[in-house]
């Protein structure tokens, strides 16, 4: 008998129907994954099955150990053993990580005291069981994504689950940190009997961790894939997911004319804004060329989200020092304003932290970069800001009703749009794309890859920071490589490979833990 049956869902938000007909069905002691294109309704589904929309808000039933449920909210799925667990991190950066863990599970005394020994001690205990040998005293700020998935994973066990759901648990690890993780969920599967369930969008992980998969399309369920009996290659996987072949995941770039330097940075260096004796970029020299797409290759932590961010008009770091060029003229950008001024434009990593304004529309997001415009002498035009929220609306095959319609309500795939549409419109000469397709699936990602290509066609420079090397390799006319702050190698994408972009950072890191022993 199955631990957990969904059957019939459905679930509607204004305009649009997230899901329909939805039916999942998962084992006692199985790895179940969940894929879809995004705006597929996996993320919403995993919503219903916890309570975040209640009871009466979606059509359907959730049987659960044999008893059918109906939760109010998500301390009843929780009391249940069912804990959820958002692709955003839910921590609080400046409490312990024994505070995080028992925050709304308190461990008390009489009378509702808090029992703090007890607090750090069972802390301690579960930090344990998933690796973590951290301090439970130590502040989350102090620790990096991957440890805080861990201490995330600590409290649910601290909860005592039995199903645990992960949403895009690998998003923002490295692959060392991502096999760790998913070793740990099949180490739980073998040792506790934990059942559980995973949406990601790494195809390569789902196949390595999942023994069943189903695929969801357009709010609908199209198949489960038993990894015993069926063939759950990536390639199988994508056809289930876009309902076609995708032979090859890089569009062609056709007609490429590179043409002269665009923007040059000489002696970049940043120094970290609460720890000045700390230099996050390191005497940093590159540059871009009309119509190029240039990668920035390296390990998270190597600095080029800081390079990024410190050129983009000084919006990250201190003691910054260097010199930065565009069309051969030296630049002083010293607000992001004067940035966006000078032809400029910044994807950030973090669409939802520092990209948008979730609770804002489409066209408010779309047009915030440059409301001049779309406004004359201070007044804004709105039905210019329809007309051009509505122009890369379509440009971008934005999935939305309305450009009215909130961003909070969008897929992480349609967000990530939104985000690019934005910059976009600020109709930049240098894009600087930091993660561009972080959590989203493959067929979103080819859109994305469209609009770069097309981009680097209209004359534009592209430089683009991913974790992901097949993805910088499938995309880039060159590679810079930095570790630890350090530009340490360029390579043109005829000469890259991913073993010889990985040699290049462990010999750079090798030879400065050799620097530090001396």
């Amino acid at each position: 008998m199955p631990l957990l049956e969904m059957r019939s869902i459905t679930k509607t938000f204004p305009g649009v129907k997230a899901l329909d007909n939805v039916n999942l069905s998962v084992d006692e002691g199985e790895i179940h994954a969940l894929v879809g294109e995004n705006g597929a309704g996996k993320s919403t589904l995993m919503k219903v099955l916890s309570g975040i929309h209640p009871y009466g808000s979606y059509d359907g039933d959730i049987m659960y150990d044999g008893q059918e449920c109906r939760f109010q909210g998500i301390r009843d799925s929780e009391s249940l053993g069912i804990v959820i667990i958002h692709q955003e991190l839910a921590l609080v950066p400046y409490l312990t990580i024994a505070e995080n863990m028992f925050l709304g599970n308190e461990q008390r005394k009489v009378k509702g005291i808090i029992d703090w020994d007890a607090t750090y001690a069972n802390a301690e205990k579960y930090m344990r069981i998933v690796g973590l040998e951290d301090s439970p005293r130590e502040l989350i700020k102090n620790i990096g994504t991957g440890k805080q998935q861990l201490v995330e994973i600590a409290k649910a066990l601290a909860k005592n689950v039995r199903l645990l759901i992960l949403d895009e648990p690998t998003s923002s690890l490295t692959e060392a940190d991502s096999r760790k993780l998913l070793d740990l969920l099949l180490e739980f599967k073998k040792t506790r009997g934990i059942t559980s369930i995973i949406i990601s969008h790494k195809l390569n992980e789902v196949s390595y961790v999942s023994d069943k998969i189903t695929v969801i399309r357009d709010g609908k369920t199209i198949e489960t894939l038993d990894k015993a009996k069926d063939d759950i290659s990536e390639e199988r996987i994508i056809r289930g997911m876009v309902g076609r072949e995708m032979t090859n995941r890089f569009p062609k770039r056709t007609n490429v004319t590179i043409g002269e330097k665009s923007l040059e940075i000489k002696h970049w260096t940043v120094h970290h804004p609460l720890y000045p004796e700390r230099k996050v970029v390191d005497d940093v020299s590159l540059y871009l060329r009309k119509g190029e797409v240039v990668g920035i290759a390296g390990l998270i932590g190597a600095g080029r989200t800081e390079l990024c961010q410190s050129v983009f008009g000084k919006a990250y770091g201190t003691q910054i020092s260097g010199e930065l060029y565009k069309d051969g003229k030296e630049l002083h950008l010293n607000s992001v304003a004067e940035a966006v001024h000078n032809g400029l434009a910044y994807v950030t990593e973090d669409r939802k932290g520092d990209g948008l304004v979730l609770s804002n529309s489409i066209l408010r997001n779309i047009t915030l970069s440059r409301l001049g415009f779309v406004s004359s002498h201070g007044v804004l035009n709105a039905d210019l800001e329809h007309e051009k929220a509505e122009e890369y609306r379509q440009k971008l095959s934005i999935k939305t009703p309305s450009v009215e319609q909130l961003v909070n309500n969008l897929s992480g795939g349609n967000q990530q749009k939104v985000l690019v549409a934005k910059w976009m419109y600020a109709q930049p000469e240098i894009m600087m794309l930091d993660e561009p397709t972080r959590g989203i699936d493959v067929g979103a990602k080819y859109e994305i890859y469209c609009i770069i290509n097309d981009m680097a066609a209209e004359g534009k420079s592209v430089l683009m920071v991913s974790s992901e090397l097949p993805e910088l390799l499938g995309m880039c006319d060159r590679i810079y490589v930095m570790c630890e702050s350090k530009l340490v190698g360029e390579l043109p994408a005829a000469e890259a490979s991913q073993e010889i972009i990985m040699q290049m950072i462990m010999e750079a890191s090798k030879s400065n833990i050799g620097m530090e022993a001396e």
